[in-house]
């Protein structure tokens, strides 16, 4: 028996992961949270398998409540979303999301990713995964030797923070950090930071 526990804002969605889960013999809905605050502090409290993360939370989203998720109680981490952006499934993925799933889904590939999620598995929508493979099929070569400040950009990059709040957090100017960045995207042969973050993943670098 898997265990879910679902954080979802929207009732009428939850609702509808609840029934599509609950009717599944194998799969146990063992908690519910309309927000990721309320979602942390209740899987302190429960024993969930497999968590179904909505991006689009009000306050804590969904990318920073996963990290969160996965360092403190270490559960496989099913996202949902109703966006198709690389740059979204990217951050997803770097967060350890273990799958990524649109809310627009039929319900067997909602099930099928949960199953995957819970054995181990990683799961990507058939809806984006070729956009995403599409991304990855343009950048080649070897790995590229990154200086430990431009991986400490190039993470942070794929946290999602702009520029000025990277210089922010690395006590460094903007113009230092464009510097970096410029460089990273010479080093990766990457035109843009979605580019580089994705073929930063590829290579193991993230």
């Amino acid at each position: 028996m898997t265990r879910v526990f679902i954080v979802e804002d929207h009732a009428f969605t939850r609702d509808g992961l609840r029934v599509a889960v609950g009717r599944e013999p194998d799969l146990q809905v063992v908690g519910e949270a309309r927000s990721a605050e309320e979602g942390i502090e209740q899987l302190a409290h429960t024993s969930a398998d497999v968590v179904l993360m909505d991006i689009g939370l009000p306050g804590m989203d969904g990318i920073e409540a996963t990290k969160l998720v996965k360092e403190r109680f270490g559960v496989r981490v099913v996202v949902l979303t109703v966006h198709q952006l690389e740059a979204e499934v990217l951050a997803a993925m770097t967060a350890g999301a273990d799958a990524y799933c649109l809310k627009s889904t039929d319900p067997a590939s909602l099930l099928l990713a949960i199953r995957a999620a819970a054995i181990g598995s990683t799961y990507l929508d058939p809806q984006i995964a070729h956009i995403v493979l599409g991304q990855l099929s343009v950048l080649s070569g070897g790995q590229a030797q990154l200086s430990p400040r431009e991986l400490e950009v190039l993470r942070l990059i794929a946290e999602g923070l702009s520029n000025k709040e990277i210089a922010q957090r690395l006590g460094i100017s903007l113009s230092t950090v464009k510097t970096h960045i410029e460089e990273l995207l010479a080093k990766l042969s990457a035109s843009d930071r979605t580019q580089a973050a994705i073929k930063a993943v590829r290579q193991g670098l993230l």
